[in-house]
């Protein structure tokens, strides 16, 4: 077809009948092409769906920009519908198109509307603009008031985003010199741009362009590259379900208010690199097929990325996120790098699918920044997630455990395939936490399947709401809590204002209730003491505040027996000592406890609960019934003096058995001796971790049986203690994992 050639008369009947007498201008030969390839047939399925266009001329042109209409309060040039030649074999006409566009959209803030229009050729838009400097004392005196603060807005925007993602923006440099330059020039467009379903066949260029008014680009399609680079609109834009077939380069570009990108498909390379968006940018349901870049862009509003196809990689290196990032089903078929990326609130990924690698690595996260998770397709055979060991498990947030403990498990094998241990064991706590609020609900809440009319009122439901439930569950019990819906005389904010506080299921017996709570009390202790097996550090507290608190106690009972008739108490040194080295324990045991535990205050509260009631009771009993016995000057605490050495005593008991080989064997306590305060902090190490510098246990003859049992609970601790040890070491070092599949 585009070997045909014309006769020139023919050519000229041709144009009469198109133009229907208007004189031709320009070159007769492309337009002749044009008119004919307009009138020839089309399918069936092509005429249904593209508009009949016509051929502009300059004289179509000339009458069109003196006869604006005005369109929702803009005075706007109509070229809708028209098929536009800007070839260079029709150079003369894309010369005088740009030069009278310019010439009128300069002067008055004019709209432009090429709505459903063909392009054929390379469109420079920005040779439409009105060429001003950006040099805030020399722009031009043609804008309005509201037009030049505009422009003066963009000064701001550099001045903030300077050295963070346009350190070498053209017009950040000239805003900030203190005169003009050429290279400082930029092309303001004044009036709306409107691009509705307009085609371009070939390049688009709007670089270094400022549109003042809103951009509507809504079903536009680009089928070869386009040029955005630095582009600045001040108003409101749309590129919803626009077309892009080949590159497009959106690079520094600033996007003052709201950018609505939704639908949109980029079928090549799209690039955001350096751009800012200062209000929400929508991009829901758009489509990557190719590489995505969006490295150093500042989101100063929403982003949302909902449900948008990432076919192949996608960058967000060094991206700030002040607001929400809504990547809700979103699907990442390829690798995507949030790497340095800054999110100051809630980063939603619940229900999107990481196909491949997601790096979160060096990304910094505020207080009020997580990772939503709920509902995440992820498998850790086939896809990584990546991030700084230590503090990306410290990132996920999930809801309820209800359909997120396969997401859960997947996460905690990925990182526990890198050799990333504590991140794997925060996602563990983070398991069993909601685990327990699954468990606490069970027991507190109402079951409407078996609770009374009257519990249901006191719940909080109406006599007739109540009765109503009743009915129902008369004729078949409730599935779920959901289900309350479908009685007409419950409505969705009753349902929402007691749904916490409503259970469905089997109703628990009274032995099933008390197991449920003993599994409830269990799980609230390992979670508080050893983040459930998860922090050796927050361990080594707890251990170290029971060490220190029994070996006071065992100190005083036997250094401070009674006052009358004859006293017996220690010395002022030995009483300075102990109580000076337990508050050094207490303190360094208490700031591992606050500084690694999720809720140290409850920690803390359980510590107190498991130590103090029993031992407290044992020694006011003692100091209440007085000492009567044999043996009163000599020490309850013995020591093995056949050796002095570090000990490992798993199997040793707190008390020497009966017999007179041992009593040879140990010996009492030298409490003459200024150092002896230090042997009750080792028995206590003895009873606790079953470790101790000496095997130091309690005399077998003329004991008190309350100091016997005291340290017989002390020892009872131990046991368990030891193996809470254990069990940690085994979750928290890597390659000792004998107990890491205990649950």
């Amino acid at each position: 077809m585009h070997n045909l050639s014309f006769k020139r008369k023919g050519t000229q009947r041709l144009n009469a009948k198109v133009h229907k007498g208007v004189s031709l201008r320009t070159s007769a030969l492309p337009l002749a092409f044009l008119c004919v390839l307009l009138l020839l047939p089309l399918p069936t399925s092509a005429v249904q769906t593209q508009p009949e266009r016509t051929p502009l001329t300059l004289e179509l042109l000339q009458e069109r920009l003196r006869t604006p209409i005005l369109r929702e309060g803009n005075l706007t040039v109509d070229l809708q519908k028209m098929a536009i030649d800007l070839r260079p074999e029709n150079a003369s006409f894309r010369d005088a198109f740009y030069q009278l566009l310019r010439k009128e959209l300069s002067t008055k803030p004019l709209g432009l509307d090429l709505s459903y229009t063909l392009i054929l050729g390379d469109f420079v838009g920005s040779d439409m603009g009105l060429r001003t400097p950006l040099y805030a004392k020399a722009i031009a005196s043609i804008f309005t008031a509201t037009e030049q603060e505009k422009l003066e807005r963009l000064r701001f925007v550099c001045l903030e985003s300077l050295a963070i993602a346009l350190p070498n923006s053209k017009d950040c440099r000239s805003l900030l010199r203190t005169e003009s330059t050429p290279a400082s020039e930029i092309a303001v467009f004044r009036g709306v741009l409107t691009l509705a379903q307009t085609r371009f066949n070939g390049e688009v260029k709007f670089s270094n362009t400022f549109f003042l008014q809103s951009v509507d680009a809504q079903g536009a399609t680009f089928l070869q590259p386009t040029n955005w680079t630095e582009t600045r609109f001040a108003r409101p834009v749309s590129f919803t379900s626009v077309n892009f077939q080949q590159p497009s380069n959106f690079q520094g570009s600033i996007f003052f208010e709201k950018a609505n990108f939704k639908k949109i498909n980029f079928r090549e390379l799209a690039d955001f690199q350096g751009s800012i968006f200062e209000a929400t940018a929508n991009f829901n349901q758009a489509n990557f097929k190719q590489l995505a870049k969006f490295s150093n862009v500042q989101w100063q509003g929403n982003a949302d990325f909902s449900e948008v196809d990432f076919a192949n990689q996608a960058q967000f290196t060094k991206a700030d996120f002040n607001q929400f990032l809504l990547l809700t089903e979103a699907t990442f078929e390829q690798g995507v790098s949030f790497r340095e990326a800054e999110f100051n609130q809630l980063v939603n990924l619940q229900g999107a699918s990481i196909l491949n690698q997601a790096d979160f690595s060096d990304s910094r996260f505020a207080k009020e920044a997580c990772l939503s998770v709920s509902g995440l397709t992820f498998n850790s055979n086939q896809a990584k997630i990546l991030g700084n060991p230590g503090q990306i498990g410290q990132m996920f947030c999930i809801p309820t455990l209800q359909g997120n403990q396969n997401v859960l498990r997947n996460l905690g094998q990925n990182f526990r395939q890198q050799q990333q241990v504590a991140d794997a064991n925060e996602l563990e706590y983070t398991k069993q936490r909601l685990r327990l609020i699954e468990f606490g609900h069970r027991l507190t809440a109402t079951n409407i399947n078996s609770a009374t009319v009257a519990s249901l009122m006191n719940l909080g439901f109406s006599a007739t709401q109540a009765e109503a439930i009743a009915q129902r569950r008369l004729v078949k019990s409730f599935r779920n809590s959901s289900e309350l819906l479908t009685i007409a005389d419950i409505d969705l904010e009753k349902y929402t204002q007691l749904s916490d506080r409503l259970i469905v299921g089997e109703t628990l017996s009274i032995v099933g209730w008390l197991l449920q709570a003993w599994s409830w009390l269990a799980l609230s202790v390992l979670l508080l003491l050893s983040g459930y097996g998860t922090n050796f550090w927050l361990v080594f507290g707890v251990g170290g505040v029971a060490i220190a608190y029994f070996g006071l106690l065992f100190w005083l009972v036997d250094r401070y027996r009674r006052l009358h008739p004859v006293p017996i108490i220690p010395t002022s040194y030995e009483t300075i000592s102990i109580l000076v080295s337990f508050s050094v324990l207490e303190f360094f045991s208490l700031l591992a406890i606050f500084r690694n535990a999720q809720q140290p205050w409850l920690t803390l509260g359980c510590l107190v609960i498991i130590l103090v009631p029993v031992p407290m009771a044992l020694l006011i009993r003692l100091y209440q019934q007085g000492r009567y016995h044999d043996l009163m000057d000599v020490s309850y605490f013995t020591e093995d003096g056949t050796f002095r050495q570090l000990r490992l005593l798993i199997g040793r008991l707190p008390v020497i058995p009966r017999n007179q080989t041992f009593r040879e064997r140990y010996m009492p306590l030298l409490c003459d001796r200024r150092w002896n305060w230090l042997n009750y902090y080792d028995f206590s190490l003895n009873n606790l971790v079953k470790l101790g510098f000496n095997d130091i246990r309690l005399r077998d003859e003329h004991l008190p049986g309350i100091i016997s049992a005291l340290a017989w609970y002390q020892w009872s601790l131990g046991v368990i203690y030891i193996t809470l040890v254990l069990w940690t070491l085994s979750r928290t070092i890597p390659g000792l994992n004998l107990l890491i599949y205990l649950k």
